[in-house]
């Protein structure tokens, strides 16, 4: 969606929308499938920009990283930012954010499109290690069952390769 600011000096913008994102968009591989997203929000003036507050809410379809199954979550997410519109500078070089800079985005002209920030916002969203439940098993190393369903009785023990030739001076019982 694109909000002309332009037009939020004289009264507040209210806005509501369906989004379709598709998972790969979010270039996470843990991501497996999103539902539709519901953003709504509003922006007012605020001088010196513009402050918008946002909602997202959506169902995100995650991998467990342990186990690999499925895990289907209802998200919702709130969001707020500073608009500023600013005069187009170079960028030489790299630039240190501080902490003030986070919730701020410099805009280049009073035409904002929302997308861009809706995705980041998606891809904020996604755990680092999504895992089933906090007691989640995983799968064995050496078949591949799922751990949580039963023990395969594989032996996964691990020896050093350092220590290895001393295995075989162990008295066999």
């Amino acid at each position: 969606m694109k909000i002309h600011l332009q037009r939020v000096r004289r009264e507040p913008f209210r806005f509501a929308e369906t989004l379709e994102v598709s998972a790969e968009l979010l270039e996470r591989d843990e991501v497996v499938a999103l539902g539709p997203v519901s953003w709504s929000g509003k922006v007012v003036w605020a001088d010196p920009g513009y402050y918008l507050t946002g909602r997202l809410e959506y169902e995100q379809t995650l991998s467990c990283d342990r186990c690999l199954e499925p895990i289907t979550e209802r998200r919702r997410s709130d969001v707020e930012v500073l608009l500023l519109v600013d005069e187009p500078r170079p960028m030489d070089g790299e630039h240190e954010l501080s902490e003030e800079d986070l919730g701020i985005l410099h805009l280049d002209d009073e035409v904002f499109d929302t997308w861009a920030l809706v995705v980041e916002q998606l891809q904020l969203d996604v755990p680092m290690k999504p895992v089933c439940r906090p007691d989640c098993k995983g799968l064995c190393p050496v078949c591949g069952t799922d751990r949580n369903a039963g023990d395969c009785g594989c032996d996964t023990r691990t020896v050093d390769p350092r220590w290895a030739a001393l295995e075989k001076l162990r008295p066999e019982n």
